[in-house]
Order: C-alpha cells, then sequence, then structure tokens
C-alpha cells in the first residue's frame, strides 16, 4: 500500500486551511534548566495549527491561517511571521478585547519539557463562526483542524461551520487530535507537557465528530483518547473505526508511523509502517506539527505514502534537534541535503544543513540596495576638532543624515531600496534606533576603527554583544587583510573572523565583511586579484557571510567574484561597492563598469556628507541645508545606480 486513498481537489487557491491554536511561544534558552530558573526566552509562532500552516508554506506550498490573535504585540507579531512565510492570513481574525494566547517552554532534558500554557480566555478560543468565509473554504483542497478546537462550545461550533462548508465544497478535512489534557482542563495549570489523561467526556465529544474528517492523524496517546479505550491502541483504533471511514496514521516517534486506510489489524506492527529517522533530540516540542506539514505538503503535491511519510519523518526529527518549533520547520533545500547522501548523522553538527537553514528560508529581498554609510567613528571626531566644533554635536549630524535618506527615498522611490550603515555606540545611537523598523536595510558596524589586527569596538566578547541587537540589524566588519599578511597577524585576524561569524549564526543576523587588502601590499594592477585572493581564503576557513563589501572593481573582477560566489556559496547575497572616500564622479563611473547581477548596490559614506559636514560643524551652513547637500549627493549616486541598471537592460535586449 503506497498510493492513498485520498483524493484533494484541484485548481483551488488555497492548498491548505488550518484552523486552531495560534499563540506565541517563549522558549527558556537555558538547556538543562528547570523553567522556573530560565534567564531569558526566545519568542517564536506558535500553536498547532499555525505551526503546521507555518511548515507548509516554507515547504512552498499555499497554506491560510484561520483562528484569532489580539489586537495588540504579539497578535501583529504571529501575523507578520506568517506573512513572512508566505501564508495567507486574510482570514486571521482580530480580536478587539482579548489576548493573544501564549506559552512558555522549558527544556530540562530529553523527556522533560515543562509547558505553561497561557490561555485564560485568549483569542484563538473566541473565534467566531460567523466569520468564517464559506467561499474562502470552498477555494481550498484541504481543511485541517487542531483538536483543542473541539473543546468548547464556541470553537466546537467555528469547527462544524468550517468542516460543513468543507463537506459541501468537496474539501479534504484533516482532524490533527493534538490532545493537551491540560487545555480540557483535566490537570493543573502546570502540568502542560502532561500528554494523556484517559476522560470519557474528551472521548466522547471526539469520536462525535470524527466522522466529519477523512484523514485523522495522532500519536498512540491520542488515539487512546479519540477511541475511549485507555492504554489499548488496537482496541481504541477499533472504536475509531466504528464510527468513521478516515485515513489513520498513527505518529509512533523514533519508530516512524502507521498508515491505516481499511481494517484495524490485530497488531499495530501489522499495519503498513513507515521507519522514522534517528536524530539526537534536543526538544521534542512541535515534532507532530513539523510532521503533519511534511506530510501534507507530500500528499497534496500528489506524493505516495512512502514519499510523503519519509518527508514527514525528516520533517520531524529535523525539529526535534532544533530549540524552536516553527522557526526550526526545514524548507525544500534542507530536505534535498537531508536525502542528498552527504549530511552528518550528528544533525546538530550538520554545518551545510544549518546553513542552508538560514539562507533558504524567506528573507527580505535586497536586490537592489542604495545606502548611505555613516558609521564612522574615528573621522567624524577629527572633523569636529578640525572645525573646534563640540563632539557632543556629532549624535544630532548622524540624525540628520538620517533624515537625509529619508528626504531621496521619498523622492526617487526608494522604498525597498534604502539602507543606511550607522554606528550604535555614543554617535549613532539615536541615529540607529530611529532607522531601525521601517523597513530599511540596516548595518552596524562592530570592529573598532583602525584596528589591525582586527578588535570588536568596546568588548571583547562579539557574541554577549550581539544577543542585544535587533535582529534585523546587520553586522558589518571591516578587515584590512591580505592572505600574505604574517603568520601571526593573519592567524589573529582569522581568528576574530571566526568568532564574528560564530556568534552571528547563534544570534541570527547577517553577516557583512568589508574587504580591504592593505595598500602597501597591493600592488598597482592588481586590487581586484587581492581582494579575490582574500574573500578565497575567507571560504577555506568556512566563512559564508551574507554580503561582501569591496572596492570596485573591473568588469572582469566581477565576473570572478560572481563564480567564487557560485563556486562556494551560491546562496551569498551579493557584493556592494564601498566609497573610499573617492569623489563623486569617479563612483558614477565605476557603477558602470559594475553590471554584473553580483553586485546589488553601493554603500557610501564621506564621498556624500564630507563636506557638507565639516561645513556644518564650522557652521557654516544650517541643518535644512546639510541635509540638502547630503540629499542631492545621494540622489547623484542613486541615480548613477538607476541609470547603470537600465544600460544592464539594454545590453541584455540587445545581446
Amino acid at each position: 500500500m503506497t498510493a492513498p486513498a485520498l483524493s484533494f481537489p484541484a485548481g483551488r487557491r488555497i492548498d491548505l486551511a488550518c484552523l486552531g491554536r495560534i499563540g506565541v511561544d517563549f522558549y527558556a534558552q537555558q538547556f538543562g534548566s528547570r523553567l522556573e530558573d530560565a534567564r531569558s526566552l526566545a519568542m517564536y509562532l506558535g500553536g498547532s495549527s499555525a505551526n503546521q500552516a507555518f511548515g507548509v508554506a516554507r515547504l512552498g506550498l499555499r497554506s491560510a491561517m484561520l483562528s484569532r490573535v489580539g489586537n495588540e504585540q504579539m497578535g501583529r507579531f504571529l501575523t507578520e511571521t506568517l506573512q513572512r512565510e508566505g501564508c495567507d492570513v486574510s482570514q486571521l481574525q482580530v480580536d478587539p478585547e482579548r489576548l493573544t494566547a501564549m506559552v512558555v517552554l522549558g527544556l530540562k532534558d530529553r523527556d522533560t519539557f515543562p509547558l505553561l500554557f497561557v490561555r485564560e480566555n485568549c483569542a484563538d478560543m473566541a473565534i467566531d463562526a460567523e466569520q468564517i468565509s464559506e467561499s474562502f473554504i470552498a477555494d481550498c483542497r484541504a481543511l485541517a483542524i487542531t483538536g483543542t478546537h473541539l473543546s468548547t462550545d464556541k470553537t466546537r461550533h467555528a469547527a462544524r461551520t468550517a468542516l460543513a462548508y468543507a463537506r459541501q465544497h468537496g474539501v479534504t478535512t484533516v482532524l490533527d487530535i493534538d490532545y493537551r489534557p491540560v487545555l480540557w482542563g483535566l490537570t493543573s495549570r502546570g502540568a502542560g507537557e502532561n500528554r494523556y489523561v484517559p476522560d470519557e467526556r474528551v472521548s466522547a465529544q471526539l469520536r462525535e465528530m470524527l466522522p466529519a474528517f477523512d484523514l485523522l492523524v495522532g500519536t498512540e496517546e491520542e488515539f487512546f483518547i479519540a477511541g475511549g479505550v485507555p492504554n489499548d491502541l488496537i482496541g481504541s483504533l477499533r472504536a475509531v473505526r466504528a464510527v468513521s471511514s478516515a485515513t489513520l496514521v498513527v505518529k509512533r516517534g523514533a519508530l516512524g508511523c502507521c498508515v491505516i486506510e481499511g481494517a484495524i489489524p490485530d497488531a499495530i506492527e501489522d499495519a503498513p509502517t513507515f521507519l522514522g529517522e534517528r536524530v539526537e533530540v534536543l526538544n521534542v516540542l512541535g515534532a507532530g506539527d513539523a510532521f503533519l506539514a511534511g506530510l501534507m505538503a507530500s500528499l497534496l503535491q500528489g506524493k505516495d505514502w512512502t514519499e510523503s511519510t519519509k518527508i514527514a519523518n525528516a520533517c520531524g526529527a529535523i525539529v526535534v534537534s532544533r530549540h524552536a518549533c516553527s522557526a526550526a520547520m526545514p524548507t525544500p533545500a534542507e530536505l534535498a541535503h537531508w536525502f542528498g547522501g552527504s549530511r552528518n548523522p550528528k544533525v546538530d553538527a550538520d554545518e551545510q544543513l544549518a546553513h542552508l537553514h538560514r539562507v533558504t528560508v524567506p528573507r527580505p529581498d535586497w536586490n537592489e540596495l542604495c545606502v548611505m554609510a555613516f558609521d564612522h567613528r574615528s573621522q567624524f571626531y577629527d572633523m569636529a576638532r578640525e572645525a573646534r566644533a563640540d563632539e557632543a554635536r556629532i549624535p544630532k549630524l548622524k540624525s540628520l543624515l538620517v533624515r537625509a535618506a529619508e528626504q531621496v527615498e521619498r523622492s526617487h522611490g526608494l522604498q525597498g531600496h534604502t539602507g543606511v550603515l550607522i554606528d550604535g555606540g555614543d554617535y549613532g545611537s539615536a541615529a540607529l534606533a530611529n532607522a531601525t523598523g521601517r523597513g530599511w536595510w540596516v548595518g552596524r558596524p562592530v570592529e573598532l576603527p583602525g584596528s589591525r589586527p582586527l578588535q570588536f569596538d568596546g568588548v571583547r566578547s562579539i557574541g554577549s554583544a550581539l544577543i542585544h541587537w535587533p535582529t534585523e540589524q546587520v553586522v558589518k566588519c571591516l578587515v584590512h587583510y591580505s592572505p600574505d599578511d604574517a603568520v601571526d597577524l593573519r592567524l589573529a585576524q582569522e581568528q576574530s573572523l571566526l568568532e564574528l561569524w560564530e556568534a552571528t549564526r547563534e544570534s541570527g543576523n547577517e553577516l557583512l565583511l568589508e574587504v580591504i587588502p592593505p595598500r602597501a601590499m597591493t600592488p598597482v594592477g592588481g586590487e581586484d586579484e587581492a581582494v579575490l585572493r582574500a574573500i578565497t581564503r575567507f571560504y577555506n576557513l568556512g566563512l559564508k557571510p551574507e554580503w561582501w563589501k569591496i572596492p570596485p572593481m573591473l568588469p572582469e573582477g566581477w565576473v570572478a567574484l560572481a563564480q567564487l560566489l557560485q563556486d562556494r556559496d551560491p546562496h551569498c547575497r551579493g557584493a556592494v561597492i564601498l566609497g573610499l572616500n573617492q569623489p563623486l564622479e569617479y563612483l558614477v563611473e565605476s557603477f558602470s563598469q559594475a553590471t554584473n547581477p553580483v553586485v546589488k548596490g553601493f554603500m557610501v559614506g564621506r564621498s556624500l556628507w564630507g563636506d557638507a559636514s565639516l561645513r556644518w560643524f564650522k557652521g557654516l551652513i544650517d541643518d535644512g541645508e546639510l541635509v540638502e547637500a547630503v540629499a542631492r549627493n545621494y540622489a547623484t549616486l542613486v541615480e548613477a545606480w538607476q541609470s547603470r541598471h537600465g544600460k544592464m537592460d539594454l545590453e541584455r535586449r540587445v545581446a
């Protein structure tokens, strides 16, 4: 038995709609700790239905979320997280009174995962059946409902409404039994990790609903409660079969899963069984959601049971090896690597799998970047001293530069293409906070200006600093480096870069490496080769930054860089051109040489604001004149960059 008896209607806009739990998961970041002793928590999208909708979208299908969130920050966080993943949220209701559900989770050991559900009168349990759209359900291929939403009169009414629409329009229906005794009021509130408490009332309510489903998915304990025969799997499965002709999928952890489409066998081992994956477990929470996401995505793509359960088991195995649930869901690229024959048997030691998880999830598209860089520190200090101005004026100047960037964004339609590089210290912290959260590309430096070997500014441990950074801020590190440096110097530089690389992998911030070969070690005419040799060396070390920031190169240099990135890290975002305080005319000409698609934009600083800032410090121009002068220069480069692309498009059309 491999071909599923299930069938899904074709030609519909949504592959899978998920109705049920959605909330914010707060995971303790200390492994091996009681929840009482957790020092910090990481925030993720959670809730079984939301996890499944998220996972199916991540695997490339069209999912939708039918539930309810609060009209507050947590509700918006969940909505935005689903949207970024490509999930339809048009049917996600917003409750004007109730708060979004939350869960606090700990990771004590491989068998102990304390959960605290904060779901008193929460938004998703108040889903309004009257707001469920029949036309939307009719445009879905499948509808999945969580068992938690059969636990109250209000949520059961919403589930019945959606199921009636699904039945009327031929939508395949799926029940994730998702039994949490605490959510049925059967345990104390602190016993959220308890997976099974027998209760005839619950079993009766579930059995009443089972005939409405085409596919039932659950663990052995969840089928105990659905069938109502405590601790007797075959007896419970037969009780389920007595009221339902649905396909049954029994999840058995590391043993894999069983699929039963007809009569219940005398022993579970006699049912068609699909073996699971053996991995080191970090966190079992969410494994079932990942399993169902992989299973549904595969079945909806027309895969048979063998292939579908293989993918489902892999999804579950990958998630149990990681910290979160939704954010840990694999991408198609990760699954291709998983089944490609080259993966590390120890999942958390598979560097390529971790890299793919980082770079193949949905990310903001920054294919065209026009970045004003004013992360400089020593240059602004020197400028203020030259003008005999108070150093305390530097923060105001940087805030004015944000205004200049904002002005050009409006005048040149740069939404989605605007960027800034700003330091986070005494000079730039206010400007940085102002720029963050606008939808701009925001970079922030970590290097101690002028240091060689590389040192980090203000900290000895860069990892301890990054935990306080917003994830959207890109870590920018300038390194004056040559593979021909003296051995001690080269090793010291490389050790600092490796420390930075590891810190950004943990923090989730993207990394931009700005590579400037020392002038004394670079022969005239050999600048491009020096940069390419340095980048090659960094790849040899295992560094795979998201961005490279390098001086302008000749066309053949850009071609060589594109090939290098394709060979060593095809998921690299690309390169941006730095300014090195060159005249605007020089930079405009360099843009015309940078028609290779590997070049994603420019990040230029003093060329834009140097002269105007000095005059401002001297009192020769006021705030408005400074903003206008810098905006003119910035606009000049933006226009040059845009015309460069027009030239490139023309060349392509001619070719």
